[in-house]
């Protein structure tokens, strides 16, 4: 019988009920808004917040992307 909401519960047998799958969300524009103590309303009203929010925003992508290139040559040049 199927649950009133359309739910379905499965029984996963074998090797992948023991799987644990995490899944992290990233919302970057508001990590930098929170930083920065501004709102998108002042990002969109406000050419000074704009350009400050801009400058952490392209900051936080090149750190990212640093951090990804890292970890990459770890995994291509790991012995």
């Amino acid at each position: 019988m199927s649950e009133p909401l359309g739910f379905q519960s499965r029984k996963v047998e074998g090797p992948q009920r023991d799987k644990i799958e995490h899944v992290i969300v990233q919302r970057p524009l508001q990590r930098v808004l929170a930083f920065t103590r501004r709102t998108i309303d002042d990002v969109i009203n406000d050419p000074i917040a704009r350009n400050e929010v801009r400058g952490y925003f392209k900051l936080y992508k090149l750190v990212q992307r640093g951090s990804e290139v890292v970890e990459l040559e770890k995994q291509w040049n790991s012995i």
